[in-house]
């Protein structure tokens, strides 16, 4: 099959499935997922290579990274601290550790690596989430505000979790070593430089594109922008979305944020679409049949611990109890960014297929 056969296979696909899942009221992302499951190897075989997908489709996390720095002004973070940093770390914290205390036992794996599953699956999804808040009218309620404080924590807090996953690789962190000075150095240097230079030179750059440059140029130079300061990371053995989501803070109070996310949002639209589409082609049935009861059983231990976790920290909070049920209920499901840490982590062999497969399909099915 050529590439252009492909590409209108994964069209099609995600044409059908999409807006039926969310007329169903299941949202978006299941519906990529759904779309990728059947026409990938393991469905109806219309696809077979998901490796060489997922390569192109990972820069669409690198985009969504950078329009949530966009959205992280210094200012509105002051008004929702409380919202955000306290509901937040209280909710990622009692939902962690009892879910990385099952993967340690379970798997018989280091608390390193336990800790990462146990994060991972503590997060919720923000597209499904936001969405159907939106839908019902409920963004401005107690538990909608609730739950928008607690996504935007957890979206800030995969930045620092991707940037350590390949610190996790081949038993760096089992095995009690540390990076080495001079590479800390070469990531401090690079994080510095990008700081320093995005707070000095991309302002001017952009003014002098807006007078000179045309709306193409603009594109351009924004997608340059999100491209460079991801490889730029990549180069240093960081990941490629802490340098866009540093690049999008940087930008957030400029007047040309709303600019920048207009043209963003189409091709992260486009390529995180495809990114959940190529999580779904990966899905192996023969492994969702051979472990179909852990996966049962873990999907309904993952719900339970994140439902009365999230209800537990509400009330800690002194949220009433109709809000913290509410809350709970919402967020109790896994979230996309689990995929992104999952398929990260096995990229960078800090886990194995053998554990990433079975924790994928427990958060399909949450």
């Amino acid at each position: 099959m050529n590439h252009l056969t492909e590409i209108a296979v994964y069209l099609a696909a995600a044409l059908i499935t999409v807006p039926l899942f969310r007329r169903l009221g299941l949202g978006t992302v299941l519906g990529y997922l759904v779309a990728g499951m059947l026409i990938g190897p393991f469905g109806l075989g219309l696809v077979g290579d998901a490796e060489s997908v997922m390569q192109i489709a990972e820069i669409g996390v690198v985009f969504l990274l950078f329009v949530i720095g966009l959205e992280l002004k210094p200012s509105r973070l002051w008004i929702m601290r409380h919202a955000i940093f306290v509901n937040g770390t209280l909710q990622l914290t009692l939902a962690s550790i009892p879910l990385a205390a099952l993967a340690a036992w379970y798997y018989q794996l280091a608390w390193p690596t336990a800790a990462l599953i146990g994060f991972a699956l503590a997060l919720s999804s923000t597209a499904f989430v936001l969405q159907t808040l939106g839908e019902k009218k409920q963004l401005g309620t107690t538990h909608g505000r609730g739950a928008f404080g607690i996504l935007l924590f957890q979206d800030i807090a995969v930045i620092p979790a991707l940037a350590m996953i390949p610190f996790l690789a081949s038993g760096t962190v089992e095995s009690g070593s540390v990076m080495d000075g001079s590479r800390a150095l070469q990531a401090i240097a690079v994080i510095a430089g990008l700081v320093v230079g995005g707070r000095y030179l991309l302002r001017p750059v952009f003014k002098a594109i807006a007078r000179w440059g045309n709306e193409d140029s603009f594109t351009v130079m924004a997608l340059l922008l999100v491209i460079g300061s991801a490889l730029l990371m990549q180069s240093v053995e960081l990941s490629m979305g802490l340098g866009a989501f540093i690049a999008g803070v940087l930008l957030a109070d400029s007047e040309f944020r709303h600019e920048l996310e207009g043209n963003i949002n189409p091709f992260k639209g486009l390529l995180l679409g495809l990114f959940f589409i190529s999580v779904g082609m990966s899905a192996n049935f023969d492994v969702i049949r051979n472990n179909w009861g852990l996966i049962a059983l873990g999907t309904i231990a993952l719900l339970s611990i994140k439902a009365s976790t999230l209800w537990l920290a509400s009330r800690i909070l002194k949220v009433d109890g109709v809000n913290s049920s509410q809350l709970a209920l919402i967020l109790a499901q896994g979230g996309e960014f689990a995929f992104v840490l999952f398929h990260t982590a096995e990229v960078n062999h800090a886990l194995p297929a053998a554990i990433v497969e079975p924790l994928v399909a427990m958060v399909i099915g949450s």
